[in-house]
């Protein structure tokens, strides 16, 4: 069944290789063509409405940038059924020249901006809504859209508690006294943690399970120490090709703030307290 519908998206007859591990959301397999294309295959019975083609427009985004990191090639999407069919890419070995192209090639696609923070449409982080409405202001999308956001989903079941509550509303009020920036908007990976990169065959930085959207760069590097796994040469080729302003360290925590929040909307466990940690460092 699944294979004659990835033969009407793709327009030839293929082979299933078999499941591919992958993370807790979709399932995944390889595929070949009859004509010897090897394809990567994401496919979710129970996936939220457009998952898969908000993903498709966040790899075809950060790979159409010149000098970017390498993405998986679009090959087909489809909403019913749930199937995002992508250009397969062999890993590699992760080397210092592959960290090395990994920081300069994230650097790149910061560098692509537009005037406005959010982007063309909505799209997730995981399993979860993320909202991408256009904002001039950086600290007013990642207060409403972003922090806010999380608060709410964390009310709605019931895993918020009053002391993260206030914190929450404390920091959403001071906000600016730390996040306030200058720079344009930068076009982000979004969730950019170590499963979410790799070396190919000849060493090139490959991303991929992108959450993009155009926001302030800070939060993408931030995201890549959250849970550790990026190799200094990574930063060091990063800060060669488009340095990091003054107080990064000092902010990274807040912008990670998003990702433990949403991780306690999605897991529930230590998250929440992990948040109030973060917050009562600052406040």
């Amino acid at each position: 069944m699944l294979e004659r519908q990835l033969e009407r998206l793709v327009g030839e007859s293929l082979h299933l290789d078999g499941a591919v591990h992958g993370g807790d959301i979709n399932q995944a397999f390889g595929a070949t063509t009859t004509s010897g294309r090897r394809l990567f295959i994401k496919a979710n019975t129970h996936s939220p409405q457009g998952m898969f083609t908000a993903e498709a427009e966040g790899l075809c985004a950060l790979g159409a940038v010149a000098g970017g990191c390498l993405v998986p090639e679009v090959v087909a999407v489809s909403e019913e059924p749930a199937l995002l069919v992508l250009s397969w890419i062999e890993r590699g070995r992760a080397t210092q020249a592959y960290w090395k192209a990994l920081g300069r090639g994230l650097a790149a696609q910061h560098r692509a901006t537009r005037d406005t923070f959010g982007f063309e449409g909505d799209n997730f982080i995981g399993r979860t809504p993320q909202p991408n409405p256009s904002e001039s202001d950086w600290v007013t999308f990642y207060r409403q859209h972003r922090i806010v956001f999380q608060q709410r989903l964390l009310h709605e079941q019931g895993r918020c508690s009053s002391s993260l509550d206030r914190l929450l509303d404390t920091f959403c009020d001071r906000m600016d006294e730390w996040l306030q920036t200058d720079e344009p908007p930068a076009l982000l990976h979004g969730d950019l943690w170590g499963g979410n990169a790799m070396a190919d065959a000849s060493g090139g930085a490959v991303i991929y399970d992108p959450a993009t959207y155009y926001g302030c760069r800070e939060a993408d590097l931030a995201m890549t120490e959250l849970f550790g796994g990026f190799d200094s040469t990574f930063y060091a080729a990063y800060n060669e090709a488009y340095p990091l302003l003054p107080g990064y360290s000092e902010r990274r925590d807040l912008y990670n703030l998003y990702h433990v929040l949403n991780h306690a909307n999605l897991f529930g466990g230590g998250y929440s307290s992990q948040a109030e940690g973060i917050l009562r460092r600052f406040l």
